[in-house]
């Protein structure tokens, strides 16, 4: 592990400024070689808890939920990895469906569609199966992720997209919840539409082979750490197929068989 002192702090602030600022930074590991996924997820720790106390929008944000990042095999293979990410969701992230997202927070945005689960009952690893995630989930939406980077170019490592939040920026959830136990996740199609022509399709299976696979990883990996899954918390559960880029002015909207739609303007 590298130094936590001389790498930890130092990682975190180049994001932090690169985030406050709005112009973005070289990557942590081209100038700390020693950077592992233990120091990765450090500093993810530090900058979460940098902005639960004092904010980006001028109020300390709230943990609402976590995201699972790089759950496709093309991804992985990408970045030579044979497991996801997990970054954390926060209040200040929250756009509402239709709503336009606001782009002064966002450096370098891409969008993807995916499936939210929102949870009902607690999920503690390890050993989590996935009929415990059928058990703990109160309902699933449809969700679009603007994932976002500090880091310029977007050349990153599986340890830079850890630290910076695994590449978090906002996320939208649809309005129509739906019971896991009434849809068929894995052969759910869906279409991802900017300006009104698709640019990307995929479904369910393209995540881990099934969203829930995605929740057992998950829960499972947070025990590692100490941590799990609480009532109420959001789990954004991976790309359903390709991201797209986007720019000021775009409309997206995805549709999710069987879950409906969620769309989102950029101002």
């Amino acid at each position: 592990m590298a130094d936590e002192r001389s790498a930890v702090g130092e990682i975190a602030d180049r994001l932090w400024a690169a985030q406050s600022s709005g112009e973005v930074c070289a990557a942590p590991s081209a100038d700390f070689s020693d950077l592992d996924v233990e120091t990765a997820y450090a500093v993810q720790h530090q900058i979460i808890r940098r902005r639960q106390k004092q904010g980006l929008q001028g109020r300390p944000a709230h943990r609402v939920g976590r995201k699972i990042g790089l759950t496709s095999p093309a991804i992985q293979d990408w970045l030579g990895v044979d497991e996801p990410d997990f970054g954390v969701l926060l209040d200040d992230m929250v756009v509402l469906d239709g709503m336009e997202a606001p782009t002064s927070v966002l450096l370098q945005p891409r969008v993807e569609a995916e499936v939210a689960f929102v949870l009902a009952d607690d999920l503690v690893g390890p050993a989590v199966t996935a009929a415990d995630v059928i058990r703990a989930t109160d309902h699933v939406l449809p969700a679009l992720e603007i994932i976002d980077s500090r880091i310029a170019d977007w050349d990153i490592t599986y340890e830079d997209t850890i630290a910076d939040n695994a590449s978090s920026g906002l996320f939208v959830l649809g309005n129509s919840p739906r019971r896991l136990l009434d849809v068929d996740l894995k052969l759910a199609g869906m279409a991802l539409r900017k300006n009104g022509d698709v640019v990307s399709t995929g479904a369910g299976a393209a995540c881990l082979g099934h969203p829930i696979n995605a929740v057992v990883w998950l829960a499972n990996k947070l025990a590692e750490f100490g941590q799990s899954l609480a009532a109420g918390e959001i789990v954004l559960s991976g790309a359903l197929g390709p991201v797209s880029d986007v720019r000021s002015g775009d409309w997206v909207r995805a549709d999710i068989a069987s879950l409906g739609s969620v769309s989102v303007r950029f101002g």
